[in-house]
């Protein structure tokens, strides 16, 4: 049998092309690699580990999916890369700053009808 060499994007938006989808697809036996099930006619490739949590753009990290597992998924790593930019801005210090916009009904100062600045 004839190896072919792993497809490797040439950055984040480059699209799989067909050829390396349809060797995922029978790479995993057209079966969803998050539900388990048979996929029958849609199918979606997507990165097992996200390329926004650190995946690599590479045929290795492509599988077949659902396209409403995806979509499931995608919510999923979106929330676990907002939670760990969280936990590193904390380690680092840089925090959102306290003092609300000046005005705003979270300031603790009030500007009366009359033009006059009071506290709240």
């Amino acid at each position: 049998m004839r190896t072919v060499p792993e497809w490797i994007g040439k950055n984040d938006d480059a699209k799989a092309p067909p050829r390396v989808a349809n060797r995922v697809r029978l790479k995993y036996g057209m079966t969803c690699q998050i539900c388990f099930a048979p996929i029958d006619g849609n199918v979606e490739i997507d990165h097992q580990v996200a390329l926004i949590n650190g995946g690599a753009n590479a045929e290795s990290n492509l599988v077949p999916v659902h396209p409403k597992c995806h979509k499931i998924k995608t919510l999923r790593d979106l929330s676990q890369k907002a939670a760990t930019a969280r936990t590193q801005k904390s380690h680092y210090g840089l925090k959102k700053s306290r003092n609300p916009m000046p005005g705003s009904r979270r300031s603790k100062f009030k500007k009366r009808m009359n033009g006059e600045v009071v506290l709240r």
